[in-house]
């Protein structure tokens, strides 16, 4: 994979109601995945954690000479999972070893980001969710952000919330920090044309030019992707019909990378 690429691999949670296809996914956990898929008390919950690890360790295997389960992982001090070796402390091959990737899960939609040296962040969200996250707004959008929501009303105002909650949720999964990083601290400021750009306080110790960011939706959900690049990289996404089956190019249209400038607002926060 070159570093202008990012492919985005999506798969679905309910194509693990097979018990088949179901035990073909879990025989390729490590030990520790397999201690906590037990712990989920419902089916629908063990489905989504499941076909997230299954495909997760599938789109890697698609760039590496590494079968997948031999994929061994860690998690950072907030929890963003990175390669660590392969199985039996075996070293990565070199194709491996520059591969960045991250997860996130619904249980309608489970995707993973793969890029090559360029640290990178994904997120996904049901359209259903657009209400919840209205209720929840002034409790972790910036100032800058509810001031552009305030005036927007019914479905326009649930729309921008969610590409909102997507984007934010992806940036902090890209920085590795998780909720760690205060939320209020960095804004996604909307512009006439549809632009959007992205701006921080100081406190949040980053530069906003660092990073592209997009949106796209696919099956009812809502999907951000945030890069640490220079340049909009080129997007493929790739479906894979269970989770370890073979992969298929899914045209979705032309997606926007917003050209990200660096730009500090003292009232970000």
């Amino acid at each position: 994979m070159s570093r202008d690429r990012i492919h985005l691999w999506v798969a679905y949670p309910d194509d693990l109601k097979d018990a088949a296809t179901a035990l073909k996914c879990a025989r390729l956990l490590s030990e520790d995945e397999r201690a906590r898929l037990e712990r989920f008390k419902f089916d629908r919950h063990r489905r989504e954690y499941l076909a997230t690890r299954a495909v997760g360790r599938a789109a890697l295997s698609a760039y590496a000479e590494v079968a997948p389960g031999e994929w061994r992982f860690e998690a950072g001090e907030h929890g963003k999972p990175a390669i660590v070796r392969a199985s039996g402390g075996q070293a990565l091959c070199e194709q491996a070893s520059g591969l960045k990737f991250n997860l996130s899960n619904s249980m309608g939609l489970v995707v993973c980001a793969v890029a090559h040296g360029l640290e990178i962040g994904v997120d996904v969200e049901p359209y259903t969710r657009a209400k919840t996250i209205e209720e929840v707004a002034e409790r972790f959008f910036s100032a800058r952000e509810l001031e552009q929501l305030e005036p927007l009303r019914g479905e326009e105002r649930r729309e921008r919330g969610l590409t909102l909650w997507t984007l934010k949720e992806a940036y902090m999964k890209a920085r590795g920090l998780g909720m760690a990083l205060p939320t209020k601290l960095f804004s996604f400021v909307f512009e006439g044309g549809g632009g959007i750009r992205l701006e921080m306080d100081a406190e949040a110790e980053d530069a906003a030019e660092r990073w592209r960011f997009c949106t796209l939706d696919h099956a009812g959900h809502r999907i951000a992707l945030m890069v640490e690049c220079g340049s909009a990289p080129e997007l493929e996404v790739w479906e894979a019909r269970p989770p370890l089956g073979e992969p298929k190019r899914v045209e979705v249209g032309t997606v926007r990378w917003w050209p990200v400038k660096q730009r500090v607002s003292k009232s970000a926060g």
